[in-house]
């Protein structure tokens, strides 16, 4: 056992490093996109579209191929942190929340309105003077 650490030293603390500023970052980052988020998001049953994404095209295409490399590389860093230290589910979560999959707005829908997550979103919100969250 102690072999595979010595051999693989240089992915155990790459990955131990990711998995620390994922965590620092995770902790930072998702109350701030909480609070961003509409009040009246969830209202419709489609994902709202940016103005901008139709007059300018290629940046969406860029920004869309990026986000979802950075959604498919934290999917996996998740998985690798299931088995290897720090936060793996938190990890994947965000990596979902990056990726673009055909009904990801309805999974989000279906997400938020579970009494745990939407108490904690709420509260969020509340905290940052916020309105809650409509269904």
């Amino acid at each position: 056992m102690l072999e595979f650490f010595y051999t693989n030293e240089t992915i155990i603390l790459w990955s131990a490093a990711v998995s620390i500023c994922t965590f620092f970052g995770s902790l930072l980052l998702v109350p701030y996109l909480v609070v961003q988020i509409p009040s009246n998001y969830f209202l419709q049953n489609r994902r709202p579209r940016a103005s901008w994404t139709a007059h300018y095209p290629i940046i969406r295409l860029i920004l869309l191929v990026f986000k979802n490399l950075l959604g498919y590389a934290l999917l996996f860093i998740g998985l690798l942190m299931l088995v290897l230290p720090g936060q793996g589910l938190l990890t994947i979560v965000i990596a979902v929340m990056l990726m673009d999959f055909p009904g990801k707005y309805r999974f989000e829908r279906w997400l938020a309105t579970r009494r745990p997550v939407l108490r904690s979103i709420n509260w969020l919100r509340k905290r940052a003077e916020r309105d809650p969250l409509i269904f």
